[in-house]
């Protein structure tokens, strides 16, 4: 599992780890740590010779640059420091002079020539974008042939919510000490960090042992996911039901089904005006007329994908539920979902929208949402009182009871296709039936479904919702092959 603390919670196992230890030896640690990773971006043999520049601010941001600046001059590397700020850090300063390292009278000559820029302007303290005067600096470094890399936290971004207000400095890589920051995971901040490196400097015996923020892997997936026993049957590996689909919409109830029948669950039962088309597709499906409630034994619904905007997508949403069984609230049939309603509910509701639907239930522009991920999930999950799972660039989890928020890693631009939601739609039904929790279903289909779509656009080549289901198989396999 990869963590992510808020600023104030490393502040305070900073201070904590700090009193324990010799002055400056925390951020002699980072030092090292960001001068080796700095070593292996520059490649073997390259260091010797190698022109580095350090953007350099008031902080102990700034610091860290600084000391692994002199060591870098130490192995013979040509560092150049430009000060961005009132003051830079004494000690830093007077490290990197004392090996050769030099103040440069202005910044542009240096980053035309660089093989390596570090980015220490800002820390995680650091609020809204970089101010004015460091901004041509920030687009000389970005502009050069430089690899750019970001000592702790890419300079602009916001540490604890992924937010970027104004202008920031594009990573690389971004190298971060102690514990990895909310804002590293999380878009729209994410994207500017680049390849990311933690460096343990000692935070783990005293930070928390519940984090902010969280992002399965590997082997978080394969202890989760539903394996069938030698006495399992269908009912007992969960039937997830599935009401989606119209008339004018057929192809989402076939992709919200092919999702569901991937998932892992025993059976899937439809319901819905597109029968047809999902028997045609899927003859395992058992298919119902309906109401609901007369459709048979399921042990988690999925309601909404393809409904269409008429009164029928209401009446679907308000009788599933109304049943005792876990709910999955897709696509159409968020529009104008009642708070109340789902509160109301005893077992438990996953909402799964996208931007604009979160956009819509929040009373917010969508931009609002994109901006801000984390406020938006944290907020949509304590209005309605569920589990919500906001897809987009970056896929947040948050539950209804203050777990973590999860972020999913393996999203891919090429699920930006139409039906890709349908799909995950139904494969997080699949594993809500199965007798996962709703935060660990929707946090478990979201990795599968992303990685599905990275195995189907192997080779840089398009994918189709359709070749996403169809691969969620072998990432299946993918993820369960070590366990």
């Amino acid at each position: 599992m990869r963590t992510a603390y808020r600023v104030e919670t490393v502040r305070a196992a900073e201070a904590e780890l700090m009193a324990r230890l010799p002055h400056g030896a925390l951020m002699q640690r980072a030092a090292a740590g960001l001068a080796a990773a700095c070593c292996s971006l520059l490649g073997k043999g390259r260091v010797y010779g190698a022109r580095v520049v350090l953007l350099v601010g008031s902080g102990d941001n700034g610091g860290d640059a600084l000391y692994a600046g002199a060591r870098l001059a130490r192995r013979g590397a040509g560092v150049t420091a430009v000060l961005l700020g009132e003051r830079a850090h004494e000690g830093g300063l007077a490290a990197l002079r004392a090996v050769g390292g030099r103040v440069a009278d202005e910044p542009f000559g240096p980053l035309a020539a660089a093989d390596l820029v570090l980015d220490g302007i800002t820390g995680i303290g650091g609020r809204g974008g970089l101010r004015p005067g460091a901004v041509p600096v920030a687009r000389a470094a970005r502009g050069s042939d430089a690899v750019v890399v970001a000592v702790d936290l890419p300079s602009g971004v916001d540490a604890d919510t992924g937010e970027v207000h104004g202008e920031a400095l594009r990573a690389d890589a971004t190298i971060t000490f102690g514990a990895y920051k909310p804002g590293l995971l999380v878009d729209p901040a994410r994207e500017y960090a680049g390849a990311l490196r933690l460096v343990d400097i000692g935070l783990g015996e005293v930070l928390p042992g519940v984090p902010d923020l969280e992002a399965l892997q590997h082997e978080d997936l394969a202890r989760l996911l539903p394996v069938p026993g030698a006495e399992s049957d269908k009912y007992r590996r969960g039937v997830v039901g599935v009401l989606a689909g119209s008339a004018r919409y057929p192809g989402a109830a076939v992709l919200a089904v092919a999702g569901a029948l991937r998932g892992g669950a025993g059976a899937v039962r439809y319901v819905g005006h597109a029968g047809d088309a999902v028997i045609a597709a899927h003859p395992e499906t058992l298919v119902h007329p309906g109401p609901p409630d007369k459709a048979g034994r399921v042990q988690a619904w999925v309601v909404g994908p393809g409904l269409g905007e008429g009164p029928g997508a209401g009446v679907a949403v308000t009788e599933v539920l109304a049943s005792d069984v876990p709910v999955l609230v897709d696509a159409d049939g968020l529009r104008g979902l009642a708070p109340d309603a789902v509160r109301a509910r005893t077992a438990a509701t996953l909402l799964t929208p996208h931007a604009g639907e979160a956009a819509a239930l929040l009373g917010v522009a969508r931009e609002e949402v994109e901006a801000g991920r984390l406020a938006a999930v944290r907020e949509l999950a304590d209005r309605f009182g569920a589990t919500v799972l906001l897809k987009g660039s970056t896929t947040v989890v948050c539950g209804a009871d203050g777990e973590p928020v999860r972020v999913n890693p393996t999203g891919t631009s090429w699920l930006a296709t139409a039906g890709s939601g349908d799909v995950l739609s139904g494969l997080a039904g699949s594993l809500l039936a199965a007798g996962l929790p709703a935060l660990d279903a929707a946090s478990c289909a979201a990795y599968l479904h992303g990685l599905a779509a990275r195995r189907a656009a192997e080779g840089g080549a398009p994918v189709t919702a359709t070749e996403v289901a169809d691969s969620l198989r072998g990432a299946w396999r993918d993820v369960t092959a070590g366990a």
